[in-house]
């Protein structure tokens, strides 16, 4: 049996996701993130460099777990933990659309501490 769109795209976003904020990989990050990536977070900048440059500036024991992951189409939701940056642990929403790597737009809400 084929592996459904929405399967593969949830898999692309997990790769993308273990890619730049576990594995600090970045060249691979930037073939997985769009260049068109919209970054919502005043505090962060503008754009892929801008989310690159914000990981590459935290300390090495950044760690990112996936959550709750959903998918419709080329929409996937994930909701997921990052730890060990300084900061009690958070749970981030990410909201990535057309998760082909092609023109994404991604917003974080919900930034919250794990209690």
């Amino acid at each position: 049996m084929a592996e459904s769109m929405e399967a593969r795209n949830k898999a692309l976003v997990l790769k993308a996701f273990e890619t730049l904020f576990n594995k600090r990989d970045y060249a691979a990050a930037e073939r997985l993130w769009s260049p068109n990536y919209i970054q919502h977070s005043a505090h962060i900048e503008p754009g892929r460099e801008g989310l690159i440059n914000l990981i590459k500036s935290l300390p090495p024991t950044l760690k990112y777990e996936p959550g709750t992951i959903m998918a419709e189409g080329d929409f996937v939701i994930v909701h997921g933990r990052f730890s060990g940056f300084g900061a009690p642990a958070m749970y981030k929403n990410r909201i990535v659309s057309d998760s082909r790597g092609r023109d994404d737009f991604s917003a974080s809400t919900g930034l919250g501490p794990v209690h």
